[in-house]
């Protein structure tokens, strides 16, 4: 599993900070999250082939999250895009785009399929032979989601020592690692544990994007490998949290203890602030493992 920061930044973008938009590669998915001002140009410096991109996921409608998202659409049809795209976001993200698409005259030559939600309760949005993707319903100023996106349990490995001692047929390998008991040579069914072993842990990442503190997250990210959360103001101005929807660092890194989180990252930090060292500070005082988000920085889970 690997994290490329595009952007991590609050409101305005600026010379050298870039609001935000990532890209999750999952089980050889590649998901573009989130899309603010400027995102394709950020795409070309990380060398992401765009035709990878086949799904889009849009936390909410505040132009530092998605106004990017109509000049992606436009240059992906400027380049002759075949593939399908679909885009994941709050209704009225179809309105938005197509009206500026239907002004300009310029449609699309490839399928562009919009999957608006709508629902203030967790739900399943997408779903493959790999991955799974989850809303995480978040409270902010207008109606948010973040995402949890989940890997399917890996196949077992097979111990060949065993598997040649059980007398198996090579017929039923795929079967084995699949986690099913087969019949040996002799007809005997054998125990799958026995010949086999745990493949690799699946991975999980949960994005939280804008959102006031909000603890009743927590079952739903729960246990998750990596959490990504807003933590757009330090403790001195703690005070301006609730009144604009938004978290601290201090209350993101309260989330990823009560979730029993793997890794914590930080981001969507306001601009007021000279440095990033502190949003750091204040989270390691209530939870551990913090790293911060940096625009241009890449995390490998793997």
């Amino acid at each position: 599993m690997k994290l490329s920061i595009l952007g991590c930044y609050s409101a305005t973008p600026r010379a050298m900070t870039n609001t935000t938009s990532q890209v999750l590669e999952i089980n050889n998915h590649m998901f573009l999250i989130d899309c603010g001002e400027g995102t394709q140009v950020h795409l070309r410096r990380h060398k992401i082939k765009f035709n990878r991109i086949k799904r889009i996921f849009i936390s909410h409608l505040h132009g530092d999250h998605f106004f990017g998202l109509v000049g992606l659409i436009s240059t992906f049809r400027l380049l002759t895009r075949e593939a399908d795209l679909h885009i994941y976001g709050p209704k009225g993200i179809k309105e938005v785009v197509t009206l500026q698409m239907k002004l300009a005259d310029s449609w699309t030559n490839y399928n562009l399929y919009f999957h608006e939600l709508t629902s203030k309760e967790s739900e399943l949005i997408y779903e493959d032979d790999k991955v799974e993707v989850h809303t995480i319903p978040l409270e902010h100023r207008i109606y948010t989601n973040g995402y949890l996106f989940k890997e399917k349990e890996h196949e077992r490995k097979l111990d060949i020592n065993a598997v040649e001692e059980a007398n198996i047929n090579v017929a039923y390998f795929r079967k084995l690692k699949q986690g099913f008991d087969v019949e040996n040579e002799d007809g005997v069914l054998i125990d799958n544990k026995l010949v086999t072993k745990p493949g690799t842990k699946a991975k999980s990442y949960a994005f939280c994007s804008d959102t006031v503190y909000k603890e009743d997250i927590v079952p739903i990210i729960k246990d998750v490998d990596v959490l990504y959360h807003e933590s757009t103001f330090l403790e001195e101005h703690a005070h301006l949290a609730p009144r604009t929807k938004h978290s601290t660092a201090k209350e993101a890194a309260k989330i990823a203890k009560k979730a029993n989180a793997g890794t914590l990252l930080l981001g969507h930090y306001s601009t007021r602030y000279g440095g990033l060292k502190p949003f750091k500070e204040e989270a390691e005082a209530v939870f551990s493992n913090v790293e911060l988000c940096e625009d241009g920085k890449t995390f490998d889970f793997s």
